[in-house]
């Protein structure tokens, strides 16, 4: 059914482009997720063509001043701005997705103008190592602009109790759903083989700094000659000159072991999580870190720093939750690299039954529909949401 009789959800994203960002991936399949589940969905985006094909329909609108350097970043787009102020108008719920650009700014002007829910997902933007980007461009930007559209939220969302604590350390008090991103399980665990001659462990994401690889490859040199047998593979988009210095560090160093491809998508991905017997995440900040789940639901087991709000990982036995420092990510993949096949088999199993259980899209889709209808009066406020 609908969230009630009065019309849609409409969400609001700066771009799905690029899809070694996690929002490229989860929005669009949480609007799938949710349409599934007969709610109203229409999702609205800056139009660049998405590297990756995606089965819901956006509707995406052209940027404004693309051409010019101060303004190219700032993602102004007039036709984007006019068509969520109109979209407004019918709407029973506005979502939108990040911070610090302009269609993240947009959502908040027409919640304002027409007094309907908004509810704002800050996608880990609020975090401390997150902030310390480009910092004094973000203050700039929350004093003229940022602040009235954070502040016009009837709900803030957090994907992890540790982005919750996020918001909370920032200054904010409005009501917080802490809801995760969803992950799509395969339906079948695959099937891991013993004819791989080395063995792999995996990096799959951004090549950014807030990535923490430098600490990783740092970490790796320290423990690679005590376990001659394993591989460092290192996947990502090499599209920015802190990525191709890495991959230039990767592959000048004929004694590190180790490799960095391209980013790789669809059956290319499914294979290197195959071979993978396990994953390492050594990030600074993520609120989410889809490529944990997708790792555990493919049956890998995981090392991840305590960047990422993956705690449980120790506990349901299926990795480890370490420092993000280079002696403790050296010491876990000692540790890991230490097992055999089929120990870290039965960690990566019990780490994707947990996927099946906590993490599947229709879970997921079945909270969010919950909280919506509680903004719009159609329900009981839910669980996942902390009021401060």
């Amino acid at each position: 059914m609908l969230i009630d009789e009065r019309g849609t959800c409409v969400h609001v994203l700066d771009s799905i482009a690029d899809p070694a960002s996690g929002p490229s991936y989860s929005v669009p399949r949480l609007c799938e997720a949710l349409a599934a589940r007969g709610v109203a969905i229409r999702l609205m985006t800056i139009g660049d063509k998405p590297s990756s094909p995606l089965s819901f329909r956006h509707d995406a609108f052209p940027q404004d001043f693309g051409s010019c350097p101060i303004l190219k970043h700032m993602r102004l787009s007039r036709a984007l701005k006019s068509a969520v102020r109109d979209a407004a108008h019918t709407a029973t719920i506005i979502h939108a997705h990040g911070l610090w650009l302009m269609a993240n700014v947009y959502p908040a002007a027409a919640a304002i103008r027409t007094g309907k829910p908004l509810v704002l997902s800050p996608r880990g933007m609020l975090g401390k190592a997150a902030l310390k980007f480009s910092a004094r461009k973000k203050r700039v930007f929350w004093d003229l602009l940022q602040a009235t559209a954070v502040h016009a939220a009837t709900c803030l969302h957090a994907t992890s109790r540790q982005e919750y604590e996020d918001i909370r350390a920032f200054g904010l008090n409005t009501p917080v759903a802490i809801i995760p991103n969803g992950i799509d399980v395969p339906s079948a665990s695959p099937k891991r083989s013993s004819e791989y001659h080395s063995r792999t462990v995996f990096y799959l994401g951004r090549l950014h700094p807030k990535k923490g690889l430098d600490r990783l490859i740092a970490a790796w040199a320290l423990v690679k000659d005590q376990h001659p047998q394993w591989r460092l593979e290192i996947a990502g988009p090499i599209d920015s000159e802190y990525a191709r210095r890495l991959k230039n560090r990767v592959e000048g160093d004929a004694g590190l072991r180790a490799g960095l491809t391209g980013p790789v998508y669809g059956q290319e991905k499914t294979a290197a999580y195959r071979r993978a017997e396990l994953f390492v995440l050594p990030t600074l900040n993520d609120n989410f870190a889809v490529t944990v789940a997708e790792s555990l639901a493919h049956g890998t087991a995981v090392i991840s720093s305590k960047g990422a709000p993956w705690g449980e990982l120790s506990d349901r036995g299926c990795g480890w939750w370490v420092d993000g420092d280079t002696v403790s990510l050296a010491a876990a993949l000692h540790q890991a690299m230490r097992l055999d096949r089929s120990r870290l088999a039965a960690m990566g199993e019990c780490g994707r039954a947990w996927m099946v259980s906590d993490y599947d899209w229709t879970v997921v889709a079945a909270s969010m529909q919950s909280l919506y209808r509680w903004l719009s009066g159609a329900g009981e406020r839910p669980a996942c949401v902390v009021v401060n």
